[in-house]
């Protein structure tokens, strides 16, 4: 018998009805931010992931799905979506035709990651990116609007922690001074960290095994006037508007980052944080176009989801059509689809059953009331709707029908 692959999963009502909610919850969200939705491709250039992401982060080193195609080509299952974007952003020439875009993106991401709580090797992502702000503005939207979609969907207990990482004028310093402190404690980090201290010793502090350790101790960064003044205007912008925490230790694990850096943290959520990002000034210039700064963020939905809890169960508002006998089955049938033009959720057309087997299946799908049509219902030009909680019966004309089934439920 086929088995499912571990770390991917199929996901049945009412379960999918969360994703749906959620989807639904970003969409209205991102449509009064005035950003527009991307749809990006599953398959992309491995090059794009490895010159984008950065060669020392995991997703690289140990989690990209990769491959060669019959054309030789070395390719990769998408791992996370800002590259795609930016890809996107260049390859269509929007630096000449329109330099500031607001795109999101609802897609599922792979990562050959160690399958745990609220995370999989295929998990759903929904992500904003926006292009060509620089200004601390910028910051503070992307932030309070992902603020709105978490409280909105329903997400409770969660904090936000955020910092700068400087740019490439401050950060030298800092780096070295990292690298000084670090290399004192070298023969205790772990294998990736050991590997991470000449690279990009940023890394250690996002390290699940040591950086919790080093709070405190490690040196701070010193901002460049120009940092200083970015972040105090993003934390100026925030301030009564959403509850946060400067975090000193929050660096994030991809390579491209800048100045400012975020995270929405639910405890009750392993490895806790339901979505994160920050600004990358540098990247869509290391990929080959023109110095433009950018903000973006990343959701995992599943991590939303579990943050939200437990929903209680909503009642299916649907009827079932039953038919008592073969003569009534045409006429059934059109009732049913009439039904379902007029927006009503409406089962059955299980007629070659029997009256038992097909009440049943409307008890299966939860429906709320049958619509029952027999030989009498045929001649009387009416059909049964029959109450499924209380039993309750009453007989409606057919040219009633749909006015009367809006009405209960």
């Amino acid at each position: 018998m086929a088995k499912l692959v571990r770390g991917f999963r199929d996901i049945f009502e009412p379960q999918s009805n969360q994703f749906t909610q959620l989807e639904n919850c970003a969409r209205g969200v991102f449509s009064t931010y005035g950003f527009g939705e991307l749809r990006l491709p599953t398959v992309e250039l491995k090059e794009l992931f490895v010159k984008s992401t950065g060669e020392t982060t995991d997703i690289v080193q140990k989690e990209m799905y990769a491959f060669e195609d019959a054309g030789h080509r070395q390719l990769a299952i998408r791992p996370e979506g800002t590259p795609g974007v930016v890809r996107a952003y260049l390859e269509n020439n929007f630096v000449q035709n329109a330099p500031v875009q607001k795109f999101y993106y609802i897609g599922n991401m792979f990562r050959a990651e160690r399958p745990q709580a609220g995370r999989y090797r295929e998990f759903e992502q929904i992500g904003a990116e926006y292009i060509g702000n620089s200004a601390p503005a910028a910051d503070a939207e992307v932030i309070l609007m992902l603020k709105d979609i978490v409280a909105q969907f329903g997400a409770k207990n969660y904090v936000v922690k955020i910092n700068s990482l400087g740019c490439d004028k401050c950060r030298p310093l800092y780096r070295q001074a990292l690298i000084d402190f670090l290399s004192k404690e070298k023969d205790t980090l772990c294998e990736n960290c050991q590997t991470r201290l000449e690279k990009n010793p940023l890394r250690v502090l996002d390290c699940k095994i040591d950086g919790a350790r080093f709070a405190g101790r490690v040196p701070t960064l010193q901002l460049c006037p120009e940092c200083q003044g970015h972040f105090d205007t993003v934390q100026a912008l925030l301030k009564g508007k959403i509850d946060f925490i400067v975090d000193p230790m929050l660096v994030r694990g991809l390579d491209y980052y800048s100045r400012t850096v975020f995270e929405f943290q639910a405890g009750d959520v392993s490895q806790n944080a339901i979505a994160a990002g920050g600004r990358y000034d540098s990247l869509i210039k290391n990929m080959g176009g023109p110095a433009t700064p950018a903000i973006g963020w990343a959701m995992g939905a599943e991590r939303v989801i579990l943050a939200r809890g437990e929903q209680p169960a909503q009642p299916r508002k649907s009827v079932c059509v039953v038919s008592l006998e073969k003569p009534c089955n045409e006429t059934a049938f059109n009732i049913m689809q009439e039904l379902r033009a007029a927006g009503i959720r409406t089962e059955g057309g299980l007629f070659d059953k029997n009256v038992k087997g097909q009440m049943k299946q409307a008890d299966r799908c939860h429906a709320s009331y049958a619509l029952i049509l027999g030989g009498d219902e045929l001649a009387k030009q009416a059909a049964t709707l029959k109450d499924l909680t209380t039993g309750e019966q009453k007989h409606i004309p057919f040219a009633e029908l749909i006015t009367e089934v809006k009405k209960v439920l």
